[in-house]
């Protein structure tokens, strides 16, 4: 079995900055591309960014490229999410998960078998 454990929620104030952990274990970590997503009260859930699996294609949504870096430490079975510049809107659980290893890179929660139980994240104005 695969076992995500997320840690590094908070809350933070608008302009601050939080890092996000997750790490993987039960599998060989290289053999799984892995994602960061969230859910907001009363939303659906989104993809934040995507990483593949040797760490050279990842992915963004549109509201948080520039301030959002997604990255993994292969030997540590550890991937990660720098947020910077934090917004009230970035409010939500955030999730990670694992996904059947590629060169490319997927945003789509189907491409996605593993989750963690998530982390809060409140960012206040």
């Amino acid at each position: 079995q695969v076992q995500l454990v997320e840690s590094g929620g908070g809350l933070v104030q608008a302009g601050g900055s939080l890092r996000l952990s997750c790490v993987v274990s039960g599998r060989t970590f290289v053999d799984y591309n892995m994602a960061w997503f969230r859910q907001a009260p009363g939303k659906e859930r989104e993809s934040v960014a995507a990483i593949n699996w040797t760490g050279g294609r990842t992915y963004y949504v549109d509201s948080v490229k520039g301030r959002f870096a997604i990255s993994r430490a292969n030997a540590k079975n550890m991937v990660y999410l720098q947020m910077n510049s934090l917004k009230p809107e970035d409010t939500a659980v955030y999730y990670c998960a694992a996904g059947t290893r590629s060169l490319g890179v997927s945003s789509g929660p189907d491409s996605y078998s593993y989750w963690g139980q998530g982390t809060q994240v409140t960012v206040s104005s």
